[in-house]
């Protein structure tokens, strides 16, 4: 699955042109190297966002296209 896609659908970011503009803007990391929005995901990566002065680092669990909202966190583990 798509990296933007990815962090849309786990609700890690809300919007995929946001996750889009954190990419384009190297903010986002898949196992400690910057990453296009493009880049594929597979459950074990380690996928860390930068929000302003603050890291987010979790890992995927799993992948799905679509997921409830309750189930969201599912799919990932914060580290």
């Amino acid at each position: 699955m798509r990296l933007d896609k990815f962090l849309k659908v786990s609700r890690l970011i809300k919007r995929r042109t946001v996750a889009n503009e954190a990419c384009d803007a190297g903010r986002v990391m898949v196992n400690d190297k910057p990453a296009k929005a493009s880049a594929n995901v597979k459950p074990g990566d380690i996928i860390t966002i930068g929000f302003g002065n603050k890291e987010t680092k979790v890992e995927v669990l799993t992948i799905q296209e679509s997921v409830k909202k309750e189930d969201a966190e599912n799919m990932y583990k914060y580290l």
